[in-house]
């Protein structure tokens, strides 16, 4: 499946929430991202992502481990997306380093996801903020077939303008990149 997403700096975070609340009830998570990369940075360099994700929400931990293929539409930077829950992160962790991947970088989301459906699709907002970055960001996203990206991205992009994200407002700019300047 492919992740059809586009990700917006939000100007009015406040208005964003209460407009998102009328479509769904909000779930706050904070998210625990590990990256990880060979020495040599192969996968980055070729747009390739590893990682390792442990959300905690309303109490609950479950981990993740995901894997994005090099982007399929270079515009909004949707990407191939194999994911599978597993049940010891620390245990994964051991077996990457050990495999020679290297933590490329680890930091933390907090975010309210809000999940409804528009547009005949199923649809996730994820409202974001980085503590180590200046701003808060809107994540959106339906999944799709490789066939029918294009138009699932239409329909986000119309989601997005009802909530009064411009196309002035998408951003491609990754976290990862993001956080690794920051701290340099």
């Amino acid at each position: 499946m492919i992740e059809a997403e586009l990700k917006a700096r939000v100007r009015d975070p406040e208005q964003l929430r209460e407009q998102l609340g009328k479509l769904a009830a909000g779930e706050n998570s904070t998210y625990h991202d590990t990256y990880y990369d060979w020495p040599g940075g192969q996968l980055t360099s070729a747009g390739r992502e590893l990682r390792l994700r442990v959300v905690e929400m309303a109490g609950q931990r479950r981990a993740l481990l995901t894997y994005k293929e090099p982007a399929i539409d270079t515009a909004s930077g949707s990407k191939p997306e194999h994911e599978t829950e597993v049940a010891d992160p620390a245990a994964i962790d051991v077996m990457l380093r050990g495999l020679g991947l290297t933590c490329l970088v680890a930091f933390e989301k907090r975010c309210t996801n809000y999940r409804f459906t528009a547009l005949d699709r199923d649809m996730l907002a994820t409202v974001v903020q980085v503590p180590e970055l200046n701003g808060t960001f809107l994540e959106m996203e339906t999944m799709t077939g490789e066939a029918g990206v294009q138009a699932a991205l239409a329909d986000v992009r119309a989601v997005l303008h009802q909530l009064g994200i411009t196309d002035g407002d998408l951003t491609t700019e990754q976290y990862t990149e993001a956080v690794l300047k920051r701290r340099q």
